[in-house]
């Protein structure tokens, strides 16, 4: 990072990012290991990892567009002349790459020969590094539309945003793979085998460059309770806006359905972000500094996310714990077993901080 962002470093947001990264690897050993016998919602520990597995990505997403938008909003100089537009591009570039690379469908890396059709799909699905990679693609090309236009980034990211939100059960709702070969197709829905398609997140990307391009606007402004307490409100505004269309969900068709394009669950989880970051903002306002391995950790995220992947998950070169010891761990084993994960993730990031191997963040 340069000079100047290090003076203006957000301690909130490093732990923010650090929490997301560490719930991630853990969330994914848990799913890999966990024994089917235990997967009872019924279970009040259970009951609360799978509502925190399912914050993961939101907080996750959300913190990757604030830290990007926060950084690229620093450098107070025109889209053409701003080196970040550049270097933004090219991590766009790295993330898609490393996304397709994860999934990739053969070890002979160029015979196609004996590759399945169930392989290609899980090839062409996307999942984070695709989503995150081109959602920052899209908080570069609406900067630049934002200054055009000059109608702010406040109402263009909060506008794009909207739009992936309530588009999603749209386009859910469509068969893009008649219209689109897979590659394509994968982008828009779960059709394809996509976990992470654009409708709806790549909305919280660009709900989180909303508060990115606020902060790098009004430096400082982190360490006020007022930060912390309009967050707040922001955030029980959105929770508010999720119950109302939960309860006329209820009068009109008698239930309200769970699943990730619902309009009630994507407000739910976007206010529960928001009020996550103001209860962690105002906590940092008495902290001066955090313990070094945080900071690590959220700089280090893409490095712990591919790793722990590869780990669990495997890939054409490896296997994965998961072709190992899918779903045979009791509660304890798993446990121990996460607690492992993290302390492996975070002893590799200092490891590489103490030979001084140089690393990039996620998103910078």
């Amino acid at each position: 990072m340069t000079q100047s962002s290090k003076k203006n470093r957000i301690i909130f947001i490093d732990l923010m990012r650090a929490f997301a990264v560490l719930q991630m690897v853990q969330g994914h050993t848990v799913d890999v290991l966990l024994a089917s016998e235990y997967r009872d919602i019924e279970y009040p520990l259970y009951a609360l990892w799978f509502f925190m597995r399912g914050m993961t990505a939101p907080i996750f997403l959300f913190t990757a567009g604030t830290v990007f938008t926060y950084l690229f909003r620093l450098v107070k100089e025109p889209f053409d002349k701003n080196p970040r537009v550049w270097k933004g591009i090219k991590r766009v570039g790295l993330l898609v790459f490393l996304g397709y690379m994860l999934r990739y469908p053969t070890y002979t890396i160029l015979d196609f020969s004996k590759v399945t059709e169930t392989q290609w799909r899980i090839f062409f699905s996307v999942d984070v590094l695709h989503l995150i990679g081109v959602s920052l693609l899209f908080v570069i090309i609406l900067a630049w539309f934002a200054e055009k236009t000059k109608l702010g980034d406040y109402t263009i990211f909060g506008f794009a945003a909207l739009v992936f939100f309530i588009l999603s059960p749209t386009m859910e709702s469509i068969s893009w793979l008649n219209y689109f070969h897979a590659p394509v197709a994968a982008y828009f829905n779960k059709d394809a085998g996509s976990l992470f398609p654009l409708f709806p997140w790549a909305g919280y990307v660009l709900s989180g460059a909303v508060l990115g391009s606020y902060l790098a606007k009004n430096p400082m402004i982190f360490k006020t309770s007022i930060f912390s307490i309009r967050l707040g409100f922001i955030g029980i505004g959105f929770i508010a806006i999720a119950f109302l269309i939960a309860y006329v969900g209820t009068v009109n068709f008698g239930s309200v359905r769970m699943w990730n394009t619902s309009p009630y669950l994507i407000f739910l989880r976007l206010g529960i972000v928001l009020m996550f970051n103001s209860i962690v903002s105002y906590i940092s306002h008495s902290v001066n500094s955090v313990p070094k391995f945080i900071i690590l950790v959220g700089r280090n995220t893409l490095l712990i996310y591919i790793v722990h992947l590869l780990i669990l998950y495997g890939s054409a070169w490896n296997p994965g714990l998961n072709n190992l010891y899918a779903k045979s761990f009791d509660t304890y084993m798993t446990i121990t077993s996460a607690l492992i994960m993290i302390i492996l993730m975070t002893g590799m990031v200092l490891i590489i901080n103490r030979l001084k191997i140089k690393n990039k963040e996620l998103v910078t």
